[in-house]
């Protein structure tokens, strides 16, 4: 039985007309009960390539039979996409504050831990999951209603935040500037790593730096975490989060969203939300490392820099990563010199222009990684 797509929209911000921006919500409802799954793409405006993902998600999805509900909300940020420079998209940070608008979500340590000591020992970890969503749900509306106001980025992303607590399992989907493929997972949900057909993991602690997947998964590990030290028993609220990187900004690849569904399919058919059984991982190699060895190179010159080294290409220590020309320096020995790899490493992303300023990060990369298959 197909599967009916239902869409609506929202109000994520006002222009200076005191026009609404409105972005559209897909849900598709399964037959029977199960997990909510949210999915958001575009919240920094150049990073596109997660529309074609959801696009192709919405067909898939149709012809399956589904349990729970699922949440599609592809361009979430109408006004970072439509802030452009000549043929570039400026859309990572709000233009009146310069706020990133992936920091803006919210998470408050002291509201949870009050909620924390409202539960006994006695209630289910059911109903301890649902009031705690209903009090943060309660939480994000408060911060929303906030007497001072907010800024635009914040506004926005509490308004995409009501739509995700609602959720067991987040989803967001990004791009780097030129970048392989790579997700953030966090360290109680390593497991996950095997279910998506993505290379390149990084496990990442609980600490909040106000990303979505952090604003989603931070507060249900620390609450399982204080009640498990007061109770002395393991709490599982089946709650999971992530950051999908699906390659370079300012790229639509259909044939590549094609593959990045498929990835996502077999999570969701893992997690009992897709019911079929043909989905499964492909056996890819998966490298992994820890958040704290996911290092950028930073130069210490400005210059015209050639990228040598692809992302995802594994690099040893003393291999050349970049070769730098000095335009003051055309007429000498000193016109160019390389930047080779401090140790052995895999570069992930590295800047997307040939000019820079000291103090640029130009690669962000994998080292001490690990081989997870």
């Amino acid at each position: 039985m197909s599967v009916q797509v239902h869409k609506d929209y929202i109000v994520v911000a006002q222009n200076a007309s005191g026009r609404n921006m409105h972005v559209p919500v897909y849900r598709l409802r399964g037959n029977q009960p199960g997990p909510t799954v949210y999915i958001q793409s575009s919240i920094h405006g150049a990073e596109v390539q997660g529309n074609v993902v959801i696009y192709h998600l919405i067909g898939m999805l149709k012809s399956r039979s589904l349990c729970g509900e699922i949440i599609l909300v592809p361009n979430c940020n109408p006004v970072g996409t439509n802030i452009k420079a000549g043929e570039y998209t400026l859309g990572r940070f709000d233009p009146v504050n310069g706020t990133n608008w992936n920091r803006g979500y919210f998470y408050d340590p002291q509201r949870l831990l009050a909620f924390a000591e409202t539960v006994n020992v006695q209630e289910s970890d059911e109903s301890i999951k649902q009031r705690f969503r209903n009090y943060w749900r309660q939480a994000i509306e408060d911060k929303l209603a906030a007497p001072w106001g907010l800024g635009l980025a914040q506004q926005l992303n509490l308004q995409l935040q009501k739509l995700a607590v609602e959720a067991d399992y987040v989803l967001d989907l990004h791009n780097g500037p030129v970048s392989t493929r790579h997700i953030y997972i966090p360290e109680y949900a390593s497991q996950s790593a095997t279910l998506f057909n993505i290379p390149h993991c990084i496990f990442i602690p609980n600490q909040f730096a106000g990303a979505l997947d952090e604003a989603t998964f931070c507060p249900w590990w620390t609450l399982s975490d204080n009640l498990q030290q007061r109770f002395d028993r393991p709490f599982n609220f089946s709650v999971e989060a992530f950051t999908l990187e699906m390659g370079s900004q300012e790229v639509i690849e259909f044939d590549a969203g094609k593959e990045d569904a498929v990835s996502i399919m077999t999570y969701l058919a893992a997690k009992g939300v897709v019911m079929d059984q043909q989905l499964k991982p492909l056996p890819i190699s998966r490298v992994a490392v820890r958040l704290s060895q996911y290092k950028t190179l930073f130069t210490s010159f400005g210059g015209m820099v050639e990228y040598c080294a692809k992302p995802g290409q594994r690099v040893t220590s003393g291999e050349v990563l970049a070769r730098v020309l000095n335009i003051d320096e055309l007429d000498n020995e000193r016109a160019t010199h390389e930047i080779t790899a401090p140790c052995d490493l895999i570069p992930i992303l590295h800047f997307p222009s040939a000019s820079v300023l000291s103090g640029t990060q130009l690669y962000k990369v994998f080292t001490e990684f690990e081989q997870l298959t």
